[in-house]
């Protein structure tokens, strides 16, 4: 039974006992900060579990893609080496919100596996959580299942154990126990039944867990049965492909030999067991369904781990001797065997592919020179890789530790992990030291939070709760001082988000404090860093907080813009796109995202439109606290490595919805005009663009303008027909340049007729050494060629100043390379000129800086052939 049929009848049998088919979610949780990636079925119902969301059915089932390659679950080590683990992975799973429980999950998973799927009964093995008789009775009396295949999983033997057959989704919160069912292999295979000195064997193999979520556990760890116990369970569809095509290894199904031979293909490896060519055929899953659900490889968080899975297939590409791109083309090939069943991966092969290509190519500039450290340094100490080494392939050229890590494995050479650790800290110390770091670095604060009233205020009367000067809390600043100012409440905004932080000033009766900058020297505290201009300012002083009105509003209109710039970027390039870095200040916004290919300028212009358009509707800006849930409901967007808290802020502007914390207009139409000012790339697969807003884009606009009208009086025509002006110039430019080309080829050979007379003859070569006026290399070359024809054994020199640089050509005809090189007469000249050069030996070119040293070195030229000669 192919994988295909596989997917298909489990959705089909589930739909068939009033499931609801729902869709694989992302493999980037949406609402859950506790998760890096999906690693289960049931993450997408987390919440219904927890109470906290409600759906239109209560019974659904899905084949969910699924990753472990990264935080708590993590099996990336692991694939190669194994039968059966993945760094990507489909899990069929069937659930019930307080409808069906045991009686009815364990009917559906026998009839499922012998009836549907054919299994023999006589090879399926039972365990239940040691106290669950419930379960046991409906696995013996109900099933039929014999009792000496139903196994009791004591805890008292170890919290393994507890663990392996009792599932909870935290420390507290719902949770129950399991029973798990087992297909045996047979005798032949060594192994022995779950709960047995054995169990580690491959013989028993668990293709589905069937969790009870039965209770409900308090801090004090008291279970409480819950009102509604649900169902979740999970089988892998690679395991149960394995078992239903009579395969021990999950590489040798299907849907993974047809990748393997891909790999083959496009690696040239011919041994299919190979073990890289396995890692290879799964790593193309795990790292394409991560691009097609927005992440592009990078330096943290989600975009760590799709770098780190895709360096690790290569790195066993470049084993197997492929060190040219590979891996990108493997997308078709995964296409045609899960694009079917996943419509998104069809949908976005071109721009996985793209993706993967440049990481390749990027990477592929490194590879092998971390490679030849790391052999270097192996051929010293074969046992040990220490963690400076493994630091530095880290660092410079790109290897994630465990891709050292995994290479040390293969060759039973042990690696310095603690050394590496402390090699990253120093340079994190490093860095800190050489960095410009504002002094709320040092700042040591216990004292209350700040109320920031600033969404509503830039005036404020308030109080002083703290003043440090050079990171020192002090009672007073005096005229002159730097420091901070710590308030109890402040108008002020502190750089969050990207955008930066308010500036203005601090007025006492006494005293006037500049604000230069606005930061956090706590997560609620706000520091406000400057001068004190005159006066004095003590702590407990009142003052009045006055922000520069002119700079916050151009900034708020920049922040506003970025959000309708991100939502339309969406629209025009599509939902990839995500947000990956911002700044916000009173002259731009600058917005970095997720894309791999640049923007065309017709997609600039949409995306200006759209935004445009969104601010002439001039619609009013509302900003809610709520739930994060609730958020999400509201169809709001988090970002990225972002961190939330239990209460966020949305913010509706426009069309957007996103969570910000930020200062923002009161209605669109206050943003003015957008205009799009560059668009760039800044890493592979990042996109920048750079945009301003209101007076700056009004004064963008008349600059454009003004030039327009400059560039269009100087070629005397007008602005509208600019563009074909310039293209009328260019032709007449291109065709000068021909012209100039052809009087420099006539006047080269004119020079080189006359240049013949001056060769000399020196023991059987022709030896000509000189300067021809007003010729490039081009023209050196051309005349060369033509010199050697003519002079047949021969080794000539030629050249020529321009501008005060020399420039010079060494040829030396084939006959006589034996005893002339054409590189080391070229030198000869060059270094006599204050320069040097090199090529072949029968041609070479160098430079130099020293016109007046040329004519001696040329001079020489004669003599240094005949002493090569007659040696």
């Amino acid at each position: 039974m192919k994988s295909t049929e596989i997917r298909e009848k489990f959705l089909k049998f589930f739909e068939s006992k009033g499931h609801t088919i729902v869709r694989s979610s992302p493999l980037v949780p949406g609402n859950d900060p506790t998760m890096l990636l999906t690693n289960s079925g049931m993450v997408q119902f987390k919440d219904v579990f927890l109470g906290l969301d409600t759906r239109p059915y209560k019974r659904a089932t899905t084949v969910q893609r699924c990753v472990r390659a990264g935080g708590k679950h993590n099996d990336l080590e692991n694939v190669g080496y194994t039968a059966r683990h993945h760094t990507f992975f489909e899990m069929l799973g069937n659930f019930s919100f307080g409808d069906y429980f045991k009686r009815d999950a364990i009917n559906f998973a026998w009839e499922l596996l012998t009836k549907v799927y054919g299994l023999p009964a006589e090879k399926l093995t039972i365990t239940v959580y040691f106290e669950d008789d419930e379960a046991y009775d409906i696995w013996a009396n109900e099933i039929g299942v014999p009792q000496e295949r139903i196994i009791r999983i004591d805890d008292n033997k170890g919290a393994r154990y507890a663990s392996d057959n009792f599932w909870q989704m935290a420390d507290t919160g719902p949770c129950g126990p399991c029973t798990e069912i087992f297909y045996d292999h047979g005798a032949d295979i060594w192994g022995g039944p779950p709960g047995s000195p054995e169990e580690d064997g491959d013989r028993f193999i668990e293709i589905w867990n069937l969790v009870f979520m039965q209770f409900n556990r308090d801090e004090q760890g008291v279970l409480t049965p819950l009102p509604k116990p649900s169902i979740d369970t999970g089988m892998g569809l690679e395991r149960l492909a394995a078992v239903l095509q009579h395969v021990h290894s999950n590489y040798e199904i299907d849907l993974f030999q047809n990748l393997i031979r891909a790999a083959s293909r496009e690696t040239g490896a011919t041994d299919l067991a190979n073990n890289s060519l396995k890692v290879i055929a799964d790593h193309i899953r795990a790292a394409s369904f991560l691009i097609v659900d927005g992440i592009i490889p990078s330096s943290e968080g989600h975009g760590y781990v799709l770098r780190r899975i895709i360096r690790r297939a290569l790195r066993h590409g470049y084993k197997l001797g492929q060190t040219k791109p590979f891996f990108f083309r493997l997308v078709e090939d995964l296409d045609i065997e899960m694009g079917a069943a996943y419509p998104e991966l069809h949908d976005a092969k071109e721009r996985v592919m793209q993706v993967l290509k440049a990481e390749e190519e990027r990477f592929g500039e490194t590879l092998e020179n971390g490679m030849k450290i790391l052999e270097a340094q192996l051929a010293k100490d074969a046992e040990n890789l220490d963690g400076a080494t493994a630091f530095t392939l880290y660092d410079t050229y790109g290897f994630p530790l465990d891709l050292t890590a995994d290479i040390c494995r293969e060759r039973g050479v042990t690696l310095d992990e603690d050394g590496f650790t402390a090699a990253m800290e120093q340079q994190k110390k490093t860095a800190r030291a050489a960095g410009k770091f504002k002094m709320a670095a040092n700042v040591e604060y216990a004292g209350e939070k700040t109320k920031f009233v600033g969404y509503d205020s830039l005036v404020h009367n308030t109080h002083v709760l703290a003043l440090y000067a050079g990171g020192v809390s002090v009672q007073e600043l005096k005229a002159g001082d730097d420091g901070i100012v710590v308030l109890d409440t402040t108008p002020f905004y502190a750089e969050s988000g990207g955008q930066i932080g308010d500036k203005g000033v601090i007025k006492t009766a006494a005293g006037l404090f500049e604000v230069e900058d606005t930061l956090k020297i706590q997560a609620e505290v706000f520091g406000h860093h400057g001068v004190l201009q005159s006066g004095s300012l003590k702590v407990g002083d009142t003052v009045d907080a006055q922000v520069d009105e002119a700079k916050r509003a151009r900034t708020i209109r920049n922040h506003s813009a970025t959000h309708l710039m991100h939502k339309a970027l969406r629209e025009v390039l599509g939902s990839h796109v995500q947000q990956k870095g911002s700044l916000v200040d009173p002259d731009k916004t600058r917005f970095d995202f997720s894309h791999n290919a640049p923007l065309t300028q017709e997609q600039i212009a949409q995306v200006e439109t759209i935004v445009n358009r969104e601010i002439l509707e001039n619609h009013a800006t509302q900003a809610q606290h709520m739930s994060m849930d609730d958020a999400i409901k509201h169809g709001a967007m988090a970002l990225f490595g972002e961190k939330y808290g239990d209460t966020v802020r949305v913010l509706d502007i426009g069309s957007s919805k996103e969570l910000c914390g930020g200062v923002h207009v009161n209605r669109t139409g206050d943003i003015g005009l957008f205009k799009i000012v560059s668009e760039s790339g800044v890493a592979a697969g990042i996109r920048r663009v750079e945009a301003v807003t209101g007076e700056g884009a009004l004064a963008l606009v008349q600059s454009i303008n003004r030039k327009l009208t400059e560039a269009a009086g100087a070629l005397k025509t007008s602005p509208e027909e600019l563009p074909s002006r310039i293209a009328q110039v260019q032709d007449q430019v291109k065709s000068l340049e021909k012209e100039i080309a052809a009087l420099k080829s006539k006047l080269a050979a004119g020079q080189g007729d006359e240049l013949i007379t001056q060769a000399i003859d020196v023991n059987g070569i022709k030896v000509l050494a000189a300067t021809m006026e007003g010729a490039d290399v081009a023209g050196l070359r051309e005349t060369m060629d033509k010199l050697k024809d003519k002079l047949g054994t021969a080794a000539i020199v030629l050249a020529s100043v321009l501008e005060g640089k020399v420039s010079l050509i060494a040829g030396v005809t084939a006959d006589a390379t034996g005893k002339v090189k054409a590189g080391e007469l070229v030198n000869f000249v060059a270094k006599q000129v204050g320069g040097k050069g090199g090529g072949r030996a029968d041609m070479a070119q160098a430079g130099g800086t020293d016109a007046a040293a040329l004519p001696q070195a040329l001079a020489g030229v004669a003599g240094w052939v005949g002493e090569r000669v007659s040696a």
